[in-house]
């Protein structure tokens, strides 16, 4: 597989510009580039004037409004959580999926492929990166490997350059612009590669050899409205810290229930950012990633459902490296959840639009995957706050009113019941059984999601299109599951 020869100068500029601006430029309503559409400035000052207006003139009844505000987010990630758990535990039979993801052995019938890693300031994770990309089982002659470097990161230059040692993997240098985004420097690199599929990996991924002849299979044996396929993304230092561990059972019930059952549903199928698989020409036809979103990867999943596309699953495993620290992981949770506002809105812009083009269920599935997670998440402080409140004033108790608040109640404790099982049934699925006493923590953890929710409300706000780096150490930082001492 040739490589591009790469454009220089003024025309390397040119097609830095181009890559910023093609989607803003060709459909402005669906890049986070565009402002908010006016009802969504105007509406938050008219739910708060709504509230305190109700607040003032009948307490009881904004009491009362409060709480399903507050447990309707709830109900329905409860509602997801508890059909994802049933699917763990009565799973359907995947003998259609087995056949049609084995492998194909004829190298001849295969398609070309082109992998893209964006990277920034990650000299430390470069070497194994390139070692676990050189591990993958496909025609060389049919496959390019393309790692793309910012202009100002000549240390990870300096890394990648000594380690690569074949032929089909190169540099590209991504120009210096704005925003510096992961999606900017994958839709730059796609304009110089040649491959009829293209995956994306990040700087710390293990891949699984045979990923690309699986993804190739699947794409083979499926209809033309799949555009993508998504790998599993698993942890290789589950057991480091006590983050580590609650970010891998969170990842277990993602990718073993959650995932999956939204791909039986035919609901909008939000992308896991590393170990897409796409046909090119379908991810050119939906303007490939959003420089401006910082989910660009659940943004493209929505897009592709927008245009009649899907997404499927396929049995593969990446594996990856947990945020071991806070710091870390409170950094990159509150650039996940700032992308996730930014894409709800940003397909929220004209719901009745929305609508035609997904019909009542997939409008149904974006409000459940987008807007109730990220609300449920922003809700639940205030969840214990409100039930505080109510119980010391006596009004959860009242013969007449207590039916609501005791709504609340349950949704509250149904949400904690599913929210500690699905993760320990997912983790014993992955055999990860070490890992379930773990899930009793779950809670917690969702205070500290919430924590990184406000805050990326006000990096929204305040920088809406900075990305905040998460520094990888790589493969080669590898700890395990902490064995206990013999006495």
């Amino acid at each position: 597989m040739r490589a591009a020869t790469a454009p220089k100068g003024l025309a390397r500029q040119l097609l830095a510009d181009s890559t910023i601006n093609a989607l803003r430029r060709k459909t402005p309503e669906l890049s986070a580039a565009a402002p908010l559409a006016r009802w969504q400035r105007v509406a938050p000052l008219g739910v708060i004037a709504l509230t305190s207006a109700l607040v003032v003139a009948k307490p009881e009844a904004a009491s009362d409004a409060i709480a399903v505000t507050l447990a309707a987010p709830f109900l329905l990630v409860v509602t997801l959580r508890a059909l994802a758990l049933l699917g763990i535990v009565a799973p359907r039979k995947r003998a259609v999926v087995r056949h049609r993801l084995a492998s194909i052995h004829d190298s001849r019938s295969l398609p070309t492929y082109s992998v893209l890693v964006a990277l920034y300031r990650e000299a430390a994770a470069a070497p194994g990166l390139v070692r676990g990309l050189a591990r993958f089982d496909y025609p060389r002659d049919k496959l390019e490997i393309v790692f793309l470097l910012e202009e100002d990161d000549a240390e990870t230059r300096a890394a990648l350059s000594a380690a690569i040692r074949l032929p089909y993997m190169r540099i590209v240098t991504v120009p210096a612009g704005f925003p510096k985004t992961k999606p900017r420097a994958l839709t730059y690199g796609l304009q110089g590669v040649s491959g009829e599929l293209i995956a994306v990996y990040d700087a710390e991924d293990i891949p699984e050899r045979a990923q690309l002849r699986k993804a190739a299979a699947a794409f083979a044996a499926a209809g033309d409205d799949v555009a993508c396929v998504q790998a599993k993304l698993g942890l290789y230092n589950a057991g480091e810290s006590w983050l580590s561990r609650q970010f891998t059972i969170e990842y277990a019930a993602l990718f073993e229930a959650i995932l999956p059952l939204l791909e039986r549903l035919r609901l909008p199928f939000p992308l896991s950012g590393t170990s897409n698989h796409f046909r090119r020409d379908r991810l050119v036809e939906a303007g490939a990633w959003d420089p401006f979103n910082l989910t660009e990867d659940a943004d493209l999943g929505l897009r592709f459902a927008r245009r009649g596309y899907r997404v499927e699953m396929i049995e593969s495993t990446t594996w990856e490296e947990a945020p071991a620290t806070w710091k870390v992981w409170l950094g990159q949770r509150t650039r996940w959840i700032k992308g996730w506002l930014q894409t709800y809105l940003v397909h929220m812009r004209h719901p009745a639009r929305l609508w035609r083009e997904l019909g009542g269920w997939g409008f149904f599935g974006v409000q459940l995957t987008f807007g109730a997670m990220a609300l449920s998440a922003l809700a639940h402080p205030w969840m214990y706050v409100a039930l505080i409140a109510e119980v010391a004033r006596g009004g959860a108790i009242e013969a007449g009113r207590s039916a609501i608040w005791m709504i609340a109640y349950v949704v509250l404790i149904s949400g904690y019941v599913t929210g500690v099982a699905l993760p320990a049934a997912s983790a014993a699925r992955r055999r990860g059984g070490w890992l379930i006493l773990s899930a009793i923590w779950q809670p917690i953890y969702w205070l500290a999601i919430s924590l990184a929710a406000y805050r990326a409300v006000l990096d929204l706000i305040l920088r809406p299109y900075y990305w905040e780096k998460t520094p990888h150490r790589g493969a080669h930082v590898r700890p395990r599951r902490r064995k206990k001492k013999r006495s």
